[in-house]
């Protein structure tokens, strides 16, 4: 385990020192942790954050699976290996009764948690998405549909051409229980430009965020990291999603995760194990209005994941019994539960299954 932090230099150690007196940390502190601090001295500072926030030691994780109706998507992100054009081979679409076999076998090993996401397709009709809800819900009420993200929304109201408002009552009427966090990127419309130019705005997708709070639900917030963007940038984002939560408290979770560059149009280099953590113990002093903070062992695998609890994560997110889009970039860590288990032991932590709301459903000794 960490130890205790101590005083660094006079900047990055009156930052840590005012986080840990429970002081709201400004846009410029964030970012001289960012680049300053010692990553044993942040770490440390998170952690203590997070044992505050969540005394009794407890690391909870969901049984989920993730579900890709479709690879057709009109975007083609520079950073996503996973989108097709509607002509090409290997190009899919789901029928409905493929999708619902899915969740009975997720069901039948103890999934409550569906994440379905897909690509921005040109010509599905919106009831696709309604039957698709309407369908798991009635067969399966014990499983949250939380699924849709912003950007699919707002790609569902410019086709459709309904109000997003309307686009989330509907989906909300048909059994939608929660959105993810997806297609928030970088908060930043320089970023998007070059990452994502075909996609929303960062306003848009924020946007979709707080009508969703409006209509009572809940959503989790993401931030994809470690390709264009400025460390500066990185940090405007958490202020972002820190000033919505403010507003609306929308967000449940946070999860950082880093982009994958295998098989991208944008290429690059993957960001460090170093970086991740770094930014994820800066997450955790940043955004003192979010609950829980989740490892991405699906980009990072078990080990950093597991180091992560450490740096301010009490979350180590879902098993994902079934996961495409990282994959398709190359990299394709796998967990069972068993094995979260045991990273979550190993960690000094308690080990137990959440469902989408948080409520913990068993607790592992």
């Amino acid at each position: 385990m960490i130890g205790p932090p101590r005083m660094l230099g006079p900047d990055a150690g009156a930052v840590l020192e005012k986080a840990l007196d429970g002081r709201r940390l400004e846009v410029e502190e964030g970012l001289s942790l960012l680049q300053a601090a010692d990553l044993a001295e942040l770490a440390a500072a998170a952690g203590e954050v997070a044992r505050r926030r969540h005394p009794d030691r407890t690391v909870t994780f969901v049984v989920d699976r993730n579900i890709n109706y479709t690879n057709i998507c009109v975007t083609r992100c520079r950073f996503c290996a996973f989108h097709r054009s509607a002509g090409d081979p290997d190009a899919y679409v789901l029928p409905l009764e493929e999708i619902l076999a899915k969740v009975e076998e997720a069901v039948a090993l103890g999934a409550t948690q569906l994440l379905i996401q897909g690509g921005h397709h040109p010509t599905l009709k919106f009831d696709y998405y309604l039957e698709m809800c309407r369908r798991i819900r009635d067969r399966f009420p014990q499983v949250d549909v939380h699924s849709f993200s912003p950007s699919e929304v707002l790609h569902f109201s410019r086709t459709y051409r309904l109000p997003v408002r309307r686009v989330l009552e509907e989906l909300r009427g048909a059994g939608l229980a929660s959105l993810p966090g997806g297609g928030a990127e970088i908060l930043d419309d320089r970023v998007r430009g070059a990452v994502s130019p075909a996609k929303n705005t960062w306003s848009e997708w924020m946007g979709v965020m707080e009508a969703a709070a409006d209509l009572g639900l809940k959503a989790t917030a993401t931030m994809m990291f470690g390709h264009v963007e400025t460390l500066e940038e990185r940090i405007l984002h958490l202020e972002r999603i820190r000033q919505v939560q403010d507003r609306k408290g929308v967000f449940r979770a946070f999860i950082p995760w880093t982009y994958q560059p295998g098989n991208t149009r944008l290429g690059g280099t993957a960001a460090s194990a170093f970086d991740y953590l770094r930014t994820v113990a800066v997450s955790r002093l940043y955004l003192d209005n979010v609950e829980n903070l989740q490892a991405s062992w699906v980009t990072q695998g078990g080990k950093v994941a597991q180091l992560s609890l450490d740096c301010g994560c009490n979350d180590f997110g879902g098993t994902m019994l079934e996961e495409n889009v990282v994959r398709s970039a190359g990299v394709s860590f796998r967990l069972s539960q068993a094995e979260v288990i045991a990273l979550i032991r190993g960690a000094g932590r308690q080990p137990a299954k959440r469902n989408t709301r948080y409520e913990i459903l068993e607790r592992y000794d």
